[in-house]
């Protein structure tokens, strides 16, 4: 967004406008979400800082009591400059007494781009703020980047950004302190943010468009998912092909590692398919174009040896978990896969602790492999080969349950059976695993349990969520 910023003014935008435009967009903020009340603007000396100004200035017009700190003087001729120039209210020291009796704080210190740890007076006056806290881009300390602190940062109640979102702002822990998101409009030209390509996208229906369904196909036209299971956890097995054939995959089979397990396969929805062992005779058939490797299948050697069976037939691959921790410390027996999605300890288990962020791990992971990676959490990273990533922020923390990923995995491979390319796969069932799973809590209380079965349920209803969107 810098460099857009920077495109816009060589584009004929004066940087002074874009600046009382985001001044104007925070009072708005503030205004529809406040009763006039005593505000604190804390001012850093760059850009963010000529925001507060700008927004000081149009709330004082309005009647509200607004008084400045600033952590130091915006440097001579910039436009941050022009803009404390054109303030004329109180001026109170940059100190922890000056929040006194503030009844709302404006963090207009430092936005997205902060460099460094936020420590000193500014982290002191931040930590000494008791009433609500309005943002200007990012609270003051969180890395833009990255969703990190960095030093200190203070919990916002909104935060109010411009243009488009950064990754901080969809990355914990920046999202839990950025509260409320206001994205405003500040007139950036089109030229600009088109002169800067999108690497990193917010994951919602519109990055990925899910399979139609004409008239005239049939069940083969949606494609086969396979997905061999182990009899110490059959359930994971079944509940990835639940998952695959909910979300419109035209069959679905569950390959037994012996006869016992195909029994209790038999047990299951009269939907599924089951097939005896062993599983690899079934790459004969090429119409079986998508496989669910992991849920279930133990971390061991016979486990690899069938994902590079798969592979080497050219079939699409969602690889989970034991067939990912089967290549525990070796990352490069994975390519080959289409979709790996490892929570953080199977990602540290296979790619080890690589220093940096977690953007950056599931970056790394996906150049590495050749495979979209999915880094599963609360927010969830889709990272492709070509450095692209989406980051998903409709999960909650109800998903934190047994067969929540095995369910995950059955919904990408059911996708990937109806050809839709590897990362928009992995996007969409990202997107609806958590949509699901919203929708199975309903109006329950923020930390209220489910359990992987209550997904199924639900995956009709994302999937027409996502459709009508």
């Amino acid at each position: 967004m810098a460099a857009v910023d920077r495109a816009a003014i060589a584009a004929g935008t004066p940087g002074l406008t874009l600046m009382q435009a985001a001044g104007a967009a925070v009072a708005r903020a503030i205004r529809r979400r406040f009763r006039p009340r005593r505000l604190l603007v804390l001012a850093g000396p760059g850009n963010n800082g000529g925001d507060g100004y700008m927004a000081a200035r149009l709330l004082e017009r309005e009647g509200w009591p607004v008084a400045v700190a600033a952590l130091a003087p915006p440097r001579p001729g910039s436009d941050a400059a022009l803009a404390a120039a054109a303030w004329r209210g109180p001026m109170l020291p940059f100190a922890p007494e000056a929040l006194g009796r503030a009844g709302l704080v404006l963090d207009a210190l430092f936005g997205a781009g902060l460099s460094r740890d936020l420590d000193g007076p500014a982290a002191a006056v931040l930590r000494a703020a008791r009433a609500s806290v309005v943002a200007v881009d990012v609270p003051s300390g969180l890395d833009g980047a990255t969703g990190e602190v960095r030093g200190f940062a203070p919990r916002a109640a909104v935060t109010v950004s411009f243009g488009r979102l950064k990754p901080g702002h969809l990355l914990l822990p920046g999202r839990d302190l950025c509260g409320e998101l206001v994205l405003a409009d500040i007139g950036l030209p089109e030229a600009a943010l088109r002169a800067v390509p999108a690497r990193a996208f917010h994951n919602a229906p519109g990055l990925w468009h899910l399979p139609a369904r004409g008239a005239e196909q049939h069940k083969f036209s949606h494609g086969h998912v396979t997905i061999p299971g182990g009899a110490a956890m059959p359930g994971a097995a079944r509940l990835a092909a639940m998952a695959a054939r909910r979300v419109g995959a035209g069959l679905v089979t569950l390959a037994a590692e012996d006869a016992a397990t195909a029994s209790l396969f038999r047990q299951g929805e009269p939907g599924l398919l089951v097939a005896g062992p062993p599983p690899e005779d079934l790459l004969a058939d090429a119409r079986r174009n998508a496989w669910v490797l992991g849920p279930g299948l133990p971390p061991g050697p016979d486990t690899l040896a069938l994902l590079r069976r798969v592979v080497e037939a050219g079939r699409q691959a969602v690889v989970d978990g034991g067939a990912l921790t089967a290549a525990a410390g070796q990352p490069q027996l994975l390519r080959g896969a289409a979709i790996l999605t490892p929570h953080a300890g199977e990602f540290g288990k296979v790619f080890g602790s690589p220093p940096g962020d977690r953007l950056s791990a599931a970056r790394m992971a996906a150049a590495l492999t050749g495979a979209v990676v999915v880094l599963k959490g609360s927010d969830s990273i889709i990272a492709a080969p070509d450095g692209r990533v989406a980051i998903n922020a409709n999960a909650p923390p109800a998903l934190a349950t047994a067969g929540s990923g095995d369910v995950l995995a059955g919904l990408a491979g059911g996708l990937l059976a109806q050809n839709m390319p590897p990362f928009q796969a992995a996007c969409a069932a990202v997107w609806l695993h958590g949509k699901a799973a919203g929708l199975a809590l309903g109006d329950a209380r923020p930390g209220a349990p489910l359990v992987a079965e209550d997904l199924l349920h639900q995956i009709r209803a994302a999937w027409m969520a996502a459709v009508e969107k």
